[in-house]
């Protein structure tokens, strides 16, 4: 089948893998991306402020470019699927056109983040809830959207979780000179919310044990600065790639918090962390719990003083540590949580599965 693939692309972390995928289970693939029409020459500064407002407003001339444009991509690649990632900038009308153009072709849009969540600006979503209906399909990253979406006019709504990729998440064996760097009794990579996490990485430290934090700087330069017990953590740094496997692989037990904006019951974290083989400890929720066997093949914690007593005991039992390390690992491959399976059972889906024949 011929996909085309559409969304901001401004890292390879999404867009790029979907892409991958789908290349990997031997379809064609398009991609257009629109980050690139926000780019600016660093010494127009008049052109990147106007650029930056119209991003951030999801309005302006550069928006109906990128929807012109993608409509033109469109009907010079005569895809079979458009598959449109966490489509902000996508306008009902652009679908409307493509769907004109190019007949037959399933329109599915599929959004990490939950526009649904009060705290999200409506300004930003608001071209996405209004093309909704104008999708063949809606795929919804959580249980919550499901509902949601169809309440929002979406035609079908189907369920499909994150993932995690083979061959970037991965069990890995530090030198020396990279565990000065990375080993840890815990280690928590993500970003800073207003929650309780703070306070949980601050508990942590206060009872003696090491900790190591990466994570977006402009979100935890502040909560760091303010804290006496996390201010020598900063400042904090992003890890990608090999570096993003040694800082779980360097810890012992490695935290997972969900995103409370976006209201979440899991994250991509969840298959990332047990995919390196790594003990992951998260916060609990009925939906984590389904995946993964309490205190089998992960752990978790309802309040501080139970993740406290559990960072204790795996750290004093290192065996039992690694065994569900390992049972964690084992699960994530054959539950089938890669990126490829993942598509794989997107690509099965009824209406998608017509379009091969």
């Amino acid at each position: 089948m011929k996909v085309l693939v559409v969304g901001d692309w401004h890292s390879d972390l999404h867009e790029q893998e979907v892409l991958r995928a789908l290349t990997r289970l031997g379809h064609e693939v398009g991609e257009f991306k629109w980050h690139p029409y926000f780019s600016f020459e660093p010494h127009a500064r008049l052109g990147a402020l106007v650029k930056r407002v119209q991003n951030k407003f999801v309005t302006g001339p550069v928006l109906t470019q990128i929807n012109r444009d993608f409509v033109a991509k469109a009907c010079e690649f005569r895809p079979d699927i458009v598959f449109v990632y966490r489509g902000t900038h996508i306008e009902a009308s652009a679908l409307q056109a493509v769907r004109a153009a190019v007949p037959g072709c399933v329109l599915v849009g599929y959004n990490n983040d939950d526009p649904f969540a009060p705290a999200q600006p409506k300004y930003l979503w608001r071209h996405f809830m209004a093309a909704i209906p104008h999708y063949d399909l809606m795929l919804a990253y959580r249980h919550a959207n499901v509902e949601a979406f169809r309440v929002a006019g979406a035609k079908r709504v189907e369920l499909m979780r994150s993932w995690y990729v083979a061959d970037r998440n991965y069990p890995v064996e530090l030198s020396d000179e990279e565990r000065a760097k990375f080993s840890t009794d815990v280690v928590f990579v993500g970003h800073y919310e207003p929650d309780q996490r703070l306070d949980y990485l601050e508990e942590i430290v206060r009872q003696g044990y090491s900790l190591r934090l990466f994570g977006p700087t402009k979100y935890w330069a502040k909560p760091l600065a303010q804290s006496q017990l996390l201010r020598h953590l900063a400042p904090t740094r992003m890890v990608w790639g090999t570096d993003y496997n040694r800082a779980l692989c360097g810890a012992k037990v490695a935290l997972c918090f969900f995103s409370k904006l976006n209201r979440d019951t899991y994250t991509r974290r969840c298959f990332e962390i047990p995919a390196t083989r790594t003990l992951m400890l998260s916060e609990y929720s009925d939906d984590l719990a389904s995946l993964y066997i309490e205190g089998v093949e992960a752990d978790y914690f309802r309040n501080c003083d139970e993740m406290i007593d559990k960072i204790k005991f795996y750290l004093l039992h290192p065996n039992v540590a690694q065994k569900l390390a390992v049972a964690g690992h084992i699960k994530v491959q054959r539950a089938g949580h890669d990126i490829d399976s993942r598509f794989k059972s997107f690509l099965a889906l009824p209406m998608v599965s017509e379009r091969k024949k």
